[in-house]
Protein backbone atom coordinates (compact mmCIF):
# COMPACT_ATOMS: atom_id res chain seq x y z
CA UNK A 1 0.00 0.00 0.00
CA UNK A 2 1.16 3.48 -0.69
CA UNK A 3 0.99 6.41 1.37
CA UNK A 4 -1.56 8.48 -1.18
CA UNK A 5 -3.52 5.40 -1.76
CA UNK A 6 -4.48 5.51 2.23
CA UNK A 7 -4.57 9.05 2.04
CA UNK A 8 -7.15 8.81 -0.76
CA UNK A 9 -9.13 6.44 0.80
CA UNK A 10 -9.59 9.09 4.01
CA UNK A 11 -10.11 12.17 2.56
CA UNK A 12 -12.48 10.35 -0.60
CA UNK A 13 -15.46 10.76 1.82
CA UNK A 14 -15.20 14.29 3.06
CA UNK A 15 -14.12 16.23 -0.10
CA UNK A 16 -16.40 13.32 -2.43
CA UNK A 17 -14.68 14.63 -5.56
CA UNK A 18 -13.88 12.27 -8.61
CA UNK A 19 -11.08 10.31 -8.96
CA UNK A 20 -8.84 12.60 -10.99
CA UNK A 21 -9.10 15.86 -9.03
CA UNK A 22 -9.18 13.68 -5.39
CA UNK A 23 -5.69 12.35 -6.71
CA UNK A 24 -4.34 16.11 -7.45
CA UNK A 25 -5.13 17.01 -4.31
CA UNK A 26 -3.44 14.22 -2.54
CA UNK A 27 -0.20 14.77 -4.90
CA UNK A 28 -0.10 18.45 -3.68
CA UNK A 29 -0.80 17.50 -0.39
CA UNK A 30 2.40 15.44 -0.29
CA UNK A 31 4.76 17.80 -2.28
CA UNK A 32 3.25 21.05 0.06
CA UNK A 33 4.95 18.78 2.56
CA UNK A 34 8.35 18.14 1.09
CA UNK A 35 9.05 21.71 -0.83
CA UNK A 36 6.90 23.91 2.24
CA UNK A 37 6.39 26.89 -0.35
CA UNK A 38 2.81 27.54 -1.48
CA UNK A 39 4.06 28.80 -4.80
CA UNK A 40 2.60 26.43 -7.86
CA UNK A 41 5.84 26.45 -9.47
CA UNK A 42 8.17 24.65 -7.02
CA UNK A 43 5.28 22.34 -6.33
CA UNK A 44 5.00 21.15 -9.52
CA UNK A 45 8.53 19.13 -9.34
CA UNK A 46 7.00 17.52 -5.62
CA UNK A 47 4.18 16.46 -7.65
CA UNK A 48 3.84 12.43 -8.32
CA UNK A 49 3.25 12.96 -11.83
CA UNK A 50 4.50 12.09 -15.14
CA UNK A 51 3.14 14.52 -17.07
CA UNK A 52 5.47 18.08 -18.47
CA UNK A 53 6.24 20.23 -15.63
CA UNK A 54 4.11 22.59 -18.00
CA UNK A 55 1.11 20.44 -17.79
CA UNK A 56 1.19 19.65 -14.02
CA UNK A 57 1.30 23.24 -13.91
CA UNK A 58 -1.94 24.04 -15.90
CA UNK A 59 -3.33 21.17 -13.87
CA UNK A 60 -2.88 22.91 -10.68
CA UNK A 61 -4.37 26.01 -11.99
CA UNK A 62 -7.26 24.40 -13.25
CA UNK A 63 -7.57 22.47 -9.86
CA UNK A 64 -7.66 25.76 -7.80
CA UNK A 65 -10.00 27.13 -10.42
CA UNK A 66 -12.83 24.49 -10.81
CA UNK A 67 -12.64 22.26 -7.64
CA UNK A 68 -15.55 22.76 -5.32
CA UNK A 69 -14.76 22.82 -1.68
CA UNK A 70 -17.25 22.14 1.07
CA UNK A 71 -15.81 23.63 3.59
CA UNK A 72 -18.38 22.31 6.35
CA UNK A 73 -17.11 19.24 5.48
CA UNK A 74 -13.22 20.20 5.59
CA UNK A 75 -14.37 21.80 9.40
CA UNK A 76 -15.75 18.85 10.70
CA UNK A 77 -12.76 17.02 9.55
CA UNK A 78 -10.24 19.02 11.44
CA UNK A 79 -12.36 18.89 14.44
CA UNK A 80 -12.19 15.20 14.13
CA UNK A 81 -8.52 15.00 13.63
CA UNK A 82 -7.89 16.69 17.32
CA UNK A 83 -11.52 15.45 18.83
CA UNK A 84 -12.38 18.93 19.32
CA UNK A 85 -16.17 17.81 18.98
CA UNK A 86 -16.03 15.64 22.08
CA UNK A 87 -14.62 18.24 24.71
CA UNK A 88 -14.41 21.68 24.99
CA UNK A 89 -12.20 24.59 23.98
CA UNK A 90 -11.61 28.35 23.57
CA UNK A 91 -12.41 30.07 20.06
CA UNK A 92 -10.27 33.13 18.98
CA UNK A 93 -10.57 34.92 15.99
CA UNK A 94 -8.12 37.42 13.84
CA UNK A 95 -6.87 38.83 10.45
CA UNK A 96 -3.89 38.43 8.76
CA UNK A 97 -2.93 39.50 5.42
CA UNK A 98 -0.28 40.21 2.79
CA UNK A 99 0.43 41.66 -0.65
CA UNK A 100 1.52 40.43 -3.89
CA UNK A 101 2.17 42.60 -6.24
CA UNK A 102 -1.37 45.12 -6.41
CA UNK A 103 -3.29 42.65 -4.89
CA UNK A 104 -3.67 43.11 -1.24
CA UNK A 105 -4.63 39.32 0.25
CA UNK A 106 -6.76 39.91 3.51
CA UNK A 107 -7.68 36.45 5.37
CA UNK A 108 -10.27 36.68 8.83
CA UNK A 109 -9.44 32.92 10.86
CA UNK A 110 -11.67 31.45 13.12
CA UNK A 111 -9.01 28.96 15.32
CA UNK A 112 -9.65 26.40 18.16
CA UNK A 113 -6.50 27.68 20.81
CA UNK A 114 -4.50 24.41 21.29
CA UNK A 115 -1.40 24.01 22.95
CA UNK A 116 0.23 26.89 22.16
CA UNK A 117 -0.77 27.34 18.46
CA UNK A 118 -4.34 27.40 16.93
CA UNK A 119 -6.25 24.72 14.96
CA UNK A 120 -8.47 26.92 11.73
CA UNK A 121 -11.37 25.92 11.25
CA UNK A 122 -13.55 28.39 8.85
CA UNK A 123 -11.63 31.21 7.05
CA UNK A 124 -12.82 34.35 5.10
CA UNK A 125 -10.97 35.92 2.27
CA UNK A 126 -11.89 40.04 2.54
CA UNK A 127 -12.54 41.72 -1.07
CA UNK A 128 -11.00 44.72 1.01
CA UNK A 129 -8.06 46.00 2.45
CA UNK A 130 -7.68 46.86 6.22
CA UNK A 131 -10.09 45.47 9.50
CA UNK A 132 -12.50 43.21 8.74
CA UNK A 133 -16.20 44.18 10.21
CA UNK A 134 -18.84 43.16 12.54
CA UNK A 135 -21.05 41.53 9.88
CA UNK A 136 -18.10 39.64 8.65
CA UNK A 137 -16.78 38.58 11.75
CA UNK A 138 -20.86 37.62 13.23
CA UNK A 139 -21.03 35.37 9.90
CA UNK A 140 -17.95 33.41 10.70
CA UNK A 141 -18.93 33.16 13.94
CA UNK A 142 -22.50 32.11 13.05
CA UNK A 143 -21.15 29.31 10.65
CA UNK A 144 -19.38 27.91 13.28
CA UNK A 145 -22.17 27.73 15.94
CA UNK A 146 -24.39 26.26 13.17
CA UNK A 147 -22.17 23.63 12.37
CA UNK A 148 -21.00 22.85 15.88
CA UNK A 149 -23.96 24.34 17.69
CA UNK A 150 -23.16 23.13 21.46
CA UNK A 151 -24.58 23.27 24.78
CA UNK A 152 -23.62 26.35 26.96
CA UNK A 153 -20.19 26.06 28.34
CA UNK A 154 -18.74 23.61 25.86
CA UNK A 155 -16.67 26.58 24.13
CA UNK A 156 -15.84 30.21 24.91
CA UNK A 157 -14.71 32.55 22.30
CA UNK A 158 -11.58 35.31 22.91
CA UNK A 159 -11.18 37.78 20.21
CA UNK A 160 -11.09 41.12 19.46
CA UNK A 161 -14.38 42.04 18.13
CA UNK A 162 -14.35 45.53 19.40
CA UNK A 163 -18.14 46.12 19.05
CA UNK A 164 -21.22 45.91 20.28
CA UNK A 165 -23.01 43.35 18.16
CA UNK A 166 -20.44 40.78 18.43
CA UNK A 167 -20.90 40.36 22.03
CA UNK A 168 -24.97 40.34 21.18
CA UNK A 169 -24.50 37.54 18.59
CA UNK A 170 -23.18 35.36 21.31
CA UNK A 171 -25.11 36.15 23.84
CA UNK A 172 -28.01 35.21 21.91
CA UNK A 173 -26.88 31.67 21.70
CA UNK A 174 -25.08 31.67 25.22
CA UNK A 175 -21.37 31.21 24.18
CA UNK A 176 -19.10 32.97 26.80
CA UNK A 177 -17.06 35.29 25.71
CA UNK A 178 -14.20 37.34 26.67
CA UNK A 179 -13.32 40.30 24.00
CA UNK A 180 -11.70 43.77 23.65
CA UNK A 181 -13.53 46.58 23.88
CA UNK A 182 -12.20 50.63 23.00
CA UNK A 183 -11.59 52.66 25.57
CA UNK A 184 -14.53 55.03 23.92
CA UNK A 185 -16.71 52.88 24.42
CA UNK A 186 -19.70 53.89 27.03
CA UNK A 187 -21.36 52.04 29.96
CA UNK A 188 -24.25 53.04 31.90
CA UNK A 189 -24.10 54.14 35.47
CA UNK A 190 -26.56 53.55 37.78
CA UNK A 191 -28.65 56.59 36.59
CA UNK A 192 -28.69 55.80 33.19
CA UNK A 193 -25.91 58.15 31.58
CA UNK A 194 -22.98 57.22 29.04
CA UNK A 195 -19.70 57.19 30.04
CA UNK A 196 -16.86 55.36 28.72
CA UNK A 197 -15.21 53.02 30.29
CA UNK A 198 -12.04 54.48 30.75
CA UNK A 199 -13.34 56.62 33.86
CA UNK A 200 -13.73 53.32 35.61
CA UNK A 201 -10.01 52.38 35.59
CA UNK A 202 -8.39 55.66 35.10
CA UNK A 203 -6.28 55.22 38.52
CA UNK A 204 -4.44 52.41 37.03
CA UNK A 205 -0.67 52.63 36.58
CA UNK A 206 1.45 50.79 33.84
CA UNK A 207 1.10 46.92 35.39
CA UNK A 208 -1.59 47.50 37.71
CA UNK A 209 -5.26 45.58 36.73
CA UNK A 210 -8.03 45.04 38.29
CA UNK A 211 -11.70 42.90 37.59
CA UNK A 212 -14.81 44.79 38.40
CA UNK A 213 -16.79 42.24 40.28
CA UNK A 214 -20.09 43.34 39.42
CA UNK A 215 -21.86 43.68 35.75
CA UNK A 216 -22.11 46.46 34.01
CA UNK A 217 -25.11 47.87 31.06
CA UNK A 218 -23.48 48.09 28.12
CA UNK A 219 -25.42 48.32 24.94
CA UNK A 220 -28.32 46.71 26.94
CA UNK A 221 -26.35 44.04 28.04
CA UNK A 222 -24.69 42.96 31.24
CA UNK A 223 -20.97 42.97 30.95
CA UNK A 224 -18.49 42.01 33.14
CA UNK A 225 -15.18 44.08 32.83
CA UNK A 226 -11.79 44.40 33.68
CA UNK A 227 -8.76 46.12 32.63
CA UNK A 228 -4.57 46.76 32.79
CA UNK A 229 -2.70 49.31 31.77
CA UNK A 230 -0.27 48.48 29.34
CA UNK A 231 3.66 49.58 29.74
CA UNK A 232 2.42 52.28 26.93
CA UNK A 233 0.06 53.68 28.94
CA UNK A 234 -2.55 52.11 27.10
CA UNK A 235 -5.72 50.43 28.38
CA UNK A 236 -6.57 47.05 27.68
CA UNK A 237 -10.01 46.85 28.12
CA UNK A 238 -11.83 43.11 28.47
CA UNK A 239 -15.26 42.89 28.62
CA UNK A 240 -17.26 39.28 28.97
CA UNK A 241 -20.64 37.72 29.51
CA UNK A 242 -19.96 35.87 33.16
CA UNK A 243 -17.21 36.80 35.36
CA UNK A 244 -13.68 35.49 34.80
CA UNK A 245 -11.76 35.23 37.73
CA UNK A 246 -8.36 35.78 35.56
CA UNK A 247 -9.37 37.49 32.66
CA UNK A 248 -6.09 38.40 31.23
CA UNK A 249 -4.48 34.58 30.90
CA UNK A 250 -7.97 33.48 29.10
CA UNK A 251 -7.73 36.72 26.63
CA UNK A 252 -3.75 35.60 26.21
CA UNK A 253 -5.02 32.69 24.33
CA UNK A 254 -6.13 34.78 21.43
CA UNK A 255 -2.76 34.80 20.60
CA UNK A 256 -1.94 31.57 19.72
CA UNK A 257 -3.72 32.22 16.25
CA UNK A 258 -0.76 34.66 15.63
CA UNK A 259 1.53 31.69 15.82
CA UNK A 260 -0.63 29.83 13.35
CA UNK A 261 -0.39 32.55 10.91
CA UNK A 262 3.53 32.31 11.41
CA UNK A 263 3.55 28.53 10.91
CA UNK A 264 1.36 29.23 7.59
CA UNK A 265 3.28 31.61 6.33
CA UNK A 266 7.75 32.29 7.25
CA UNK A 267 7.81 29.66 9.40
CA UNK A 268 6.04 26.84 7.24
CA UNK A 269 4.36 26.41 3.93
CA UNK A 270 5.32 30.31 3.22
CA UNK A 271 1.55 31.38 2.32
CA UNK A 272 2.54 34.28 0.50
CA UNK A 273 4.55 32.95 -1.91
CA UNK A 274 1.68 31.60 -3.68
CA UNK A 275 0.42 33.83 -7.30
CA UNK A 276 -2.75 32.99 -6.76
CA UNK A 277 -4.53 35.96 -5.40
CA UNK A 278 -8.25 35.64 -6.92
CA UNK A 279 -10.92 35.32 -3.69
CA UNK A 280 -12.22 31.68 -3.95
CA UNK A 281 -9.13 30.61 -5.30
CA UNK A 282 -7.22 31.48 -2.25
CA UNK A 283 -9.92 30.25 0.08
CA UNK A 284 -9.15 26.56 -1.45
CA UNK A 285 -5.28 27.42 -0.53
CA UNK A 286 -6.04 27.97 2.65
CA UNK A 287 -8.45 24.63 2.83
CA UNK A 288 -4.81 22.34 1.34
CA UNK A 289 -2.54 24.72 4.17
CA UNK A 290 -4.75 23.81 6.77
CA UNK A 291 -4.80 19.95 6.30
CA UNK A 292 -1.43 19.94 5.72
CA UNK A 293 -0.77 22.07 9.17
CA UNK A 294 -3.13 19.78 11.25
CA UNK A 295 -0.83 16.24 9.95
CA UNK A 296 2.16 18.12 10.53
CA UNK A 297 1.80 19.63 13.97
CA UNK A 298 -0.19 15.93 15.12
CA UNK A 299 2.97 14.15 14.10
CA UNK A 300 5.57 16.29 16.02
CA UNK A 301 3.00 16.58 19.38
CA UNK A 302 3.16 12.64 18.91
CA UNK A 303 6.37 12.25 18.00
CA UNK A 304 7.31 14.40 21.47
CA UNK A 305 5.30 12.72 23.64
CA UNK A 306 6.22 9.27 22.59
CA UNK A 307 9.09 8.89 20.16
CA UNK A 308 12.03 11.53 20.63
CA UNK A 309 10.46 14.36 23.10
CA UNK A 310 12.07 18.12 22.21
CA UNK A 311 14.82 19.78 24.60
CA UNK A 312 13.56 22.69 26.26
CA UNK A 313 15.97 25.74 25.75
CA UNK A 314 17.04 28.06 28.66
CA UNK A 315 14.58 30.10 27.78
CA UNK A 316 11.55 27.90 28.65
CA UNK A 317 10.54 26.98 25.31
CA UNK A 318 10.83 24.27 22.86
CA UNK A 319 13.68 24.09 20.77
CA UNK A 320 11.74 24.33 17.91
CA UNK A 321 7.90 24.14 17.31
CA UNK A 322 5.70 21.10 17.67
CA UNK A 323 4.35 22.23 14.21
CA UNK A 324 8.11 21.99 12.94
CA UNK A 325 9.11 18.52 14.40
CA UNK A 326 6.25 16.89 12.56
CA UNK A 327 6.63 18.94 9.77
CA UNK A 328 10.35 18.14 9.40
CA UNK A 329 9.63 14.32 10.21
CA UNK A 330 6.84 14.54 7.11
CA UNK A 331 9.04 15.88 4.60
CA UNK A 332 11.94 13.27 5.13
CA UNK A 333 9.53 10.33 4.99
CA UNK A 334 8.37 11.48 1.85
CA UNK A 335 11.59 12.62 0.69
CA UNK A 336 12.51 8.93 1.10
CA UNK A 337 12.59 6.81 -1.90
CA UNK A 338 10.93 3.94 -0.25
CA UNK A 339 8.52 3.77 3.13
CA UNK A 340 7.88 0.45 4.84
CA UNK A 341 4.50 -0.34 4.96
CA UNK A 342 4.94 0.23 9.01
CA UNK A 343 5.85 3.83 8.85
CA UNK A 344 2.32 4.54 6.01
CA UNK A 345 0.52 2.49 8.26
CA UNK A 346 1.94 4.86 11.38
CA UNK A 347 1.60 8.50 9.01
CA UNK A 348 -2.15 7.28 7.85
CA UNK A 349 -2.70 6.79 11.95
CA UNK A 350 -1.03 9.76 12.69
CA UNK A 351 -3.38 12.35 9.90
CA UNK A 352 -7.00 10.42 10.94
CA UNK A 353 -7.07 9.94 14.40
CA UNK A 354 -6.42 12.81 17.21
CA UNK A 355 -3.04 12.64 19.22
CA UNK A 356 -4.34 11.75 22.77
CA UNK A 357 -5.00 8.53 20.99
CA UNK A 358 -2.22 7.63 20.24
CA UNK A 359 0.52 5.59 22.01
CA UNK A 360 3.32 3.93 20.49
CA UNK A 361 7.50 3.45 20.49
CA UNK A 362 9.98 2.86 17.76
CA UNK A 363 8.59 -0.36 16.78
CA UNK A 364 4.96 1.06 16.36
CA UNK A 365 1.56 2.98 17.20
CA UNK A 366 -1.09 1.82 19.21
CA UNK A 367 -4.74 3.70 19.04
CA UNK A 368 -6.57 3.81 22.54
CA UNK A 369 -9.92 5.35 23.07
CA UNK A 370 -11.47 5.35 26.36
CA UNK A 371 -8.58 2.87 27.54
CA UNK A 372 -9.69 0.03 25.06
CA UNK A 373 -7.10 -0.64 22.30
CA UNK A 374 -8.18 -0.76 18.76
CA UNK A 375 -5.47 -1.29 16.24
CA UNK A 376 -1.82 -1.96 16.99
CA UNK A 377 0.18 -1.21 13.41
CA UNK A 378 3.63 -2.78 14.12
Amino acid sequence: MRLSDGLYDILKDTLRWNKPRLQCFVSLLSALLQVQCMDLSRLVHAMNDDAQLQSRYRRLQRFFQMAHFDYDAIAHLIMRMFAFDQGSFYLTLDRTNWKWGRSNINLLVIAVAYKGIAIPIYWLVLNKQGNSNQRERIALLHRFITQFAPPSERFWVTGSLLANSGGLALSLHSIPFLMRMKESQHYRDRQGVGRPMSQLFRDLTPGQSRVLRKPRRVSGQRIYLSAMRLPSGELLILAGNQHFSKPFEVYARRWEIETLFQALKGRGFNMEATRITHYFRIKKVVALLAIAFCWAHKTGEWRHAHIKPLKLKNHGRLEKSLFRYGLDYLADKLFAPMISLREITRLLVLFLCPPHWIKGDQTGVQIEVCGHNLIRAI
